[in-house]
């Protein structure tokens, strides 16, 4: 059964995840947290726009729960002339990202530590070139719909916030996740999905590296969908 949504204001539900850390950090990971992230950090005030984080006018992405950052620094390695915003409350996976950053010299890689909505609410309109919300966490139960990122306060932000042609892109492997995002996104009109044939939804595509959560999805035998949507 799929439960009712309504339209709400994106700020009225804000908690969307559980516990920040995990495991403890190891030497080396703290020298990272202590040093490397704080000249990649988004400002927790102000504007954010390419100006403000790369001195230039390139293309943003922002991707939200970016995990270990698996994703988001293939991204980056492949358009190293593209700016990449990435919003992750845990400290692990900033960690995750961060070792991705040194590993591979990204410097078209800006961090946040906490909710994505306090960053894209202060992205200034038709600022993105894409957005992504890849294996975000399901909320399954009826009762915690609310907390899903994948609501229309959070889903008004982005289509704001995304430039006309810019590309929202999603990911799941959970079927109660999946029927709650169709129905979101099909009464959004400012969106165009772009599937053509079931392989385009069943099947990653190209240039969408694979990310942890996925291939964790897939040896435990789940099936994962990808959605591509155009904003109008």
């Amino acid at each position: 059964m799929i439960e009712k949504s309504e339209r709400s204001d994106p700020t009225t539900i804000r908690q969307l995840y559980g516990r920040r850390q995990g495991h403890a950090l190891r030497d080396g990971q703290v020298d990272l947290v202590e040093n490397l992230l704080p000249q990649i950090s988004v400002p927790t005030e102000g504007p954010v726009s390419s100006a403000n984080l790369f001195g230039d006018d390139r293309p943003l992405h922002f991707e939200i729960g970016f995990g270990a950052g698996e994703h988001m620094a293939a991204r980056a390695d492949m358009l190293p002339d593209h700016g990449f915003i990435g919003c992750e409350p845990y400290l692990n996976g900033v960690v995750g990202a961060l070792q991705h950053v040194k590993q591979a010299m990204l410097p078209n890689i800006r961090l946040y530590m906490g909710n994505a909505l306090d960053v894209l609410e202060r992205i200034p309109d038709d600022s993105l070139r894409f957005v992504y919300l890849l294996h975000p966490d399901p909320w399954p139960k009826a009762r915690h719909a609310k907390r899903r990122f994948m609501n229309h306060g959070p889903i008004d932000l982005i289509a704001a916030k995304l430039q006309s042609g810019g590309e929202f892109r999603f990911g799941t492997d959970h079927p109660v996740y999946l029927r709650w995002a169709m129905m979101i996104m099909n009464q959004r009109p400012e969106f165009n999905w772009l599937c053509k044939s079931p392989s385009d939804w069943t099947n990653r595509p190209g240039g969408w590296p694979e990310t942890r959560y996925e291939a964790k999805a897939r040896r435990q035998g789940h099936e994962v969908w990808y959605f591509r949507y155009q904003r109008r």
